[in-house]
């Protein structure tokens, strides 16, 4: 037989399928106690993903549905309260008492008088003072 012949042969040899030969679980009893144990795991990593799934859906989005119903109600409420005390000043709210301990500050912000998140509607204006 030639080289080539022989090399050929041995390359059909190679690429051709081969049934997989497995032996026996029993000649192998750690390789039992292994599959048992992967199916086990399994069959519990299922029931667990699948329990956390029921309670994103069924517990935790309902909360977060209610949670954001009951701040929106609040804040609804605070507005309307803000807007009442607007409407029995004349339209503007009245001047904050300027107590001592309130907006003490011993050295001044990099950026200016007021907090780096100043809100005109809500903080008062550190500049005017």
């Amino acid at each position: 037989m030639t080289l080539l012949a022989r090399n050929s042969f041995r390359a059909l040899q190679r690429a051709a399928p081969r049934p997989r030969t497995f032996t026996a679980a029993a000649e192998h009893p750690a390789l039992t106690k292994y599959i048992v144990e992967d199916k086990a795991l399994r069959h519990h990593a299922a029931e667990a993903s699948d329990l956390w799934r029921k309670i994103s859906f069924y517990v935790c989005i309902p909360a977060i549905a209610v949670c954001v119903a009951w701040v929106y109600n609040a804040e609804a409420e605070h507005a309307a309260h803000v807007e009442h005390i607007k409407h029995e000043n004349g339209g503007v709210l009245p001047e904050v008492p300027a107590y001592d301990y309130m907006s003490r500050r011993s050295k001044p912000f990099p950026w200016g008088p007021n907090s780096l998140f100043f809100n005109p509607h809500v903080n008062k204006d550190m500049s005017e003072a």
